[in-house]
């Protein structure tokens, strides 16, 4: 088996909150062009660390690298142009924009144009043609000209991934692209992530462990802001301190 390069690092990364450690000392190895799973019981500090990783919240100590150079406490803009991509656990769309308005827009943002809603039909009609493929990309092809409010649960979230992958990211950081979703819904997006991630390299937050199952190349465990267990999905889901943690309701 090909060893593959670490595309991003954490070096005993810590974030404290008036004297509560959130995140204690992670060491964590994102290898290139594979799906990393972060999961853990609710308070293990999955979510901190997604912001640590994605900028939005800045280290008490340690340190990140993406692609051999330290990013430590870049904001989340500064990690974007280093082609990081991130999608949100809530939905954050335009309800009166079609699907294909949103694509436009991110794309049109991407050139260093800013997201103005003021840019003229003609320039915005340039974008046109590859957000229309990435919305075939995700399965939104024929929705392109409807109202983003008006789309069902799991196709605003499919819209979303399609908003990431207009930045042609590298790495891209999924935060619960599952949740909320009933099983059709989940079906179909464990398809989609397994066809974009092709080429790319991706971190998710994830509860279901079905979803982890399926796509994630390496799992890591956390437990009270600590990384308890870490391997492949078979080997992680049979370690005795995960069953543990997991009281055995999630991974038995």
């Amino acid at each position: 088996m090909t060893r593959r390069n670490a595309l991003l690092r954490t070096h005993g990364l810590v974030k404290e909150f008036r004297g509560f450690r959130a995140v204690s000392g992670v060491d964590l190895s994102v290898a290139e062009g594979t799906v990393h799973a972060l999961v853990g019981p609710n308070g293990a500090g999955k979510t901190t660390l997604f912001n640590l990783l994605t900028g939005f919240l800045a280290p008490t100590s340690g340190r990140m690298e993406l692609d051999g150079r330290d990013v430590t406490g870049f904001p989340p803009e500064r990690i974007a142009r280093l082609g990081v991509a991130r999608s949100f656990q809530v939905t954050s769309l335009f309800p009166q924009m079609t699907a294909r308005e949103h694509l436009e827009l991110a794309l049109q943002a991407g050139t260093g144009g800013g997201r103005r809603l003021w840019v003229s039909d003609k320039r915005m009609r340039a974008f046109t043609g590859r957000a229309l493929e990435l919305l075939d990309e995700v399965g939104l092809g024929r929705l392109a000209e409807r109202a983003a409010g008006s789309l069902p649960y799991g196709q605003k979230r499919s819209l979303e991934l399609a908003l990431s992958l207009a930045l042609d990211p590298r790495l891209l950081l999924l935060d619960e692209p599952t949740a909320g979703m009933g099983l059709e819904d989940v079906e179909r997006t464990v398809a989609l992530i397994g066809r974009i991630r092709e080429g790319r390299t991706v971190v998710m937050v994830e509860h279901n462990m079905s979803v982890v199952g399926s796509l994630a190349d390496t799992v890591t465990v956390l437990q009270r802001g600590e990384v308890l267990a870490e391997g492949p999905y078979a080997q992680v889901k049979a370690d005795p301190q995960v069953i543990e943690a997991y009281l055995g309701a999630e991974v038995a």
